[in-house]
């Protein structure tokens, strides 16, 4: 089956998380990516290479998790031959990715304007912790920064006192993200005008935008939304509860399902008329949430979620991570997938989750070593011959394929 992207090439510049997430799901999706590496690999290769737990010869967690369905080229950039090379390859290409640090892309010739008079329909993406302008723009930053600076640790948790960030790395998953869907409405807007543009993506930006509604409350009221752990500060009850055995989260919305919900418990405590619209019981959250606590913990999860299920009342397992990744929906989903080394090693990891009905053809090739493709892509795309990458090898502009 074919698949969305097939016949875009991306050039993928980028390291650590925020940058390759993105590309990975851009090559997930199809597009023929290639990663653009120095000759002694991108930093993330040596994240856990080493822990005999979270590595596969030599090849560690984050790498596999991140940069599958890629193909590997090693070129030093800093060199005239090596940015000859990539220039060439951006003349055929139709995305180029990055998340250097403030004034290295200008540094390498890889900024949106080189590139750009290049090749006129390349369309270019930066993501970096602040955006290419501003007050700011030349600070420092990683997830923790923009998790911080946005306001996301200030809401996350149960305490104003202890600000918390998010369990996933948030930030540069957002970043991720929306450099992915950036580049899909820069590539459907060159269709049209027959032009490439770049786009510009601000962690902070990001972050910004996934707090959505609570930065609306805010400009609203002029007061900031304070933690709630597991509550909501509209809707009740909405909030985790100890069973006999774990956990369970349940999520009352609207009137109707807490009248649902009520029929579901059988408890007298909950069936009194204050209770029956919103404003009453977020006058009551404590109360309501004591009810129930002390009802659910009398019973497995099991248990409840059968009777919450029966009576469509939006409930869930507080599962971890393994217990989620042996979940029927998630198995039936194909969101758990084998990671695989390519010594033909193989983990599990998480699958795509973007399920398109006409294109949506799944495949996860292994992620690359360090300069596998080196002497294909060379060849194939570039049109050089064994001389000419022998020469450049020598030379050391390229890396080719180990062994």
């Amino acid at each position: 089956m074919s698949r969305a992207l097939d016949g875009i090439r991306v050039l993928d510049l980028t390291h650590m998380l925020s940058g390759p997430f993105g590309a990975m799901l851009l090559a997930d999706l199809g597009a023929e990516t290639i990663k653009v590496e120095p000759l002694e690999g991108e930093g993330t290769r040596r994240w856990c290479e080493r822990d005999p737990e979270l590595s596969i010869d030599g090849m560690g967690v984050y790498f596999m998790t991140l940069n599958r369905n890629k193909h590997s080229i090693s070129v030093d950039l800093k060199s005239p031959d090596g940015q000859a090379l990539f220039q060439d390859l951006v003349r055929c290409s139709d995305v180029v990715i990055s998340n250097f640090g403030p004034g290295v892309a200008q540094r390498l010739g890889v900024d949106a304007a080189s590139l750009r008079a290049v090749n006129p329909r390349i369309v270019s993406c930066s993501i970096s912790g602040y955006g290419s302008d501003g007050p700011a723009f030349d600070r420092a930053s990683f997830d923790l920064v923009a998790q911080a600076a946005s306001g996301m640790m200030s809401v996350t948790g149960e305490n104003a006192d202890r600000p918390l960030r998010t369990g996933t790395p948030i930030a540069d998953i957002g970043g991720g993200l929306y450099a992915a869907l950036g580049i899909l409405a820069a590539l459907v807007e060159r269709d049209r005008s027959g032009e490439g543009q770049h786009v510009d993506i601000s962690m902070l930006d990001c972050q910004l935008s996934l707090l959505s509604y609570l930065v609306s409350m805010a400009g609203f009221t002029g007061r900031d939304p304070a933690p709630m752990g597991n509550a909501h500060s509209v809707h009740v009850p909405y909030n985790s509860y100890r069973t006999a055995d774990g956990f369970i989260v349940i999520a009352v919305l609207t009137d109707r399902f807490w009248q649902n919900l009520k029929e579901a418990l059988a408890c007298d405590e909950l069936d009194r008329p204050e209770f029956d619209t919103q404003p009453g019981r977020v006058a009551a959250r404590e109360l309501i949430d004591a009810h129930i606590g002390k009802l659910l913990a009398t019973r497995p999860s099991a248990h409840w979620l059968d009777r919450l299920a029966a009576h469509r009342v939006p409930a869930g397992p507080v599962n971890t991570i393994t217990q989620a990744m042996e979940d029927p929906q998630v198995v039936h989903r194909n969101m758990i997938v084998d990671l695989a080394h390519p010594n033909g090693e193989t983990r599990k990891g998480p699958g795509n989750p973007v399920k398109l009905s006409r294109s949506g053809g799944e495949a996860f090739a292994p992620a690359p070593e360090l300069g596998t493709d080196t002497e294909r892509i060379l060849a194939e795309v570039l049109g050089l011959n064994a001389d000419q990458v022998d020469g450049l090898k020598q030379k050391g502009v390229v890396r080719g394929r180990p062994g």
